[in-house]
C-alpha cells in the first residue's frame, strides 16, 4: 500500500469534524508512509488533507485537467502535479497510480468517483480496496442505499464487501492494508434465478 487516492469535497462542509477528521486521515497516511493521490486542488477538504500531509513531510500527487479549473485552485505545493486532458483521464490516472481508494465527505463529484470505482471493482476491473470514512454519519444514506439495492434484487450481497466502512481513519487504513478481495457471487446466475421466481 504505497499510494491511496482520496476522493473528497472542494468545500469544507458545515461541520468542523469534517476538517478535523480529514487531517487525522492525512496523519495516518503519513505515519504509514502512504502517498496521497487526489484531484490537485488547494480548496476545501481536498486542500486540507494535501496541505496537512505536506506540512508533515508527506508526499502528495495531484491530478487535474488542464484549463478546466481556474489556476487559483491549483495546489502549487505538491510533490508531483500531473496535468491531463479531461475528467475521464483524471479518474483513470488517479486509479492507475493508486493501490486503494478512500472517499471522505464531498459533493456530487465525490460520489461519482466513489460509484465508478465501486462499479469497476464489481466488474473485476480492479481488486484494490475501497474505503469510506464515515465522518459524522455522512455516508449513512450511501450505506442504506447499498442495502436497499441488495434487498431489491439489483446487486449480489457479496458485492457489499467491496467497500470498507469506518468512522476511524486509523482503523480504515489498517483494514485497507490487510484487505483481501472478497469472493463475489455470480451476478448472472442471481438474475436468472430471480427471473424464474
Amino acid at each position: 500500500m504505497k499510494r491511496i487516492c482520496v476522493y473528497s469535497g472542494s468545500n469544507l462542509g458545515v461541520r468542523p469534524e469534517y476538517k478535523e477528521m480529514t487531517k487525522a486521515l492525512g496523519l495516518v497516511l503519513v505515519k504509514n508512509n502512504i502517498e496521497l493521490v487526489y484531484g490537485g486542488s488547494k480548496t476545501g477538504l481536498m486542500g486540507e488533507i494535501a496541505n496537512y500531509m505536506l506540512d508533515n513531510n508527506g508526499r502528495v500527487t495531484g491530478v487535474m485537467p488542464g484549463g478546466l479549473f481556474p489556476n487559483e485552485v491549483i495546489n502549487e505545493r505538491l510533490t508531483q502535479f500531473i496535468e491531463v486532458k479531461n475528467m475521464h483521464e483524471r479518474k483513470q490516472t488517479m486509479a492507475d497510480l493508486s493501490d486503494g481508494f478512500i472517499a471522505i465527505p464531498g459533493g456530487i463529484g465525490t460520489f461519482e468517483e466513489l460509484f465508478e470505482t465501486y462499479s469497476w471493482a464489481q466488474l473485476g476491473i480492479h481488486k484494490k480496496p475501497i474505503g469510506v470514512l464515515n465522518i459524522s454519519n455522512f455516508f449513512d444514506p450511501f450505506i442504506t442505499m447499498m442495502t436497499t439495492i441488495v434487498n431489491e434484487g439489483f446487486m449480489n450481497p457479496s458485492n457489499t464487501k467491496l467497500v470498507l466502512v469506518s468512522s476511524d481513519p486509523g482503523e480504515l487504513v489498517n483494514q485497507m492494508i490487510h484487505y483481501t478481495p472478497p469472493v463475489l457471487g455470480n451476478k448472472w446466475q442471481q438474475l436468472e434465478a430471480a427471473a424464474v421466481n
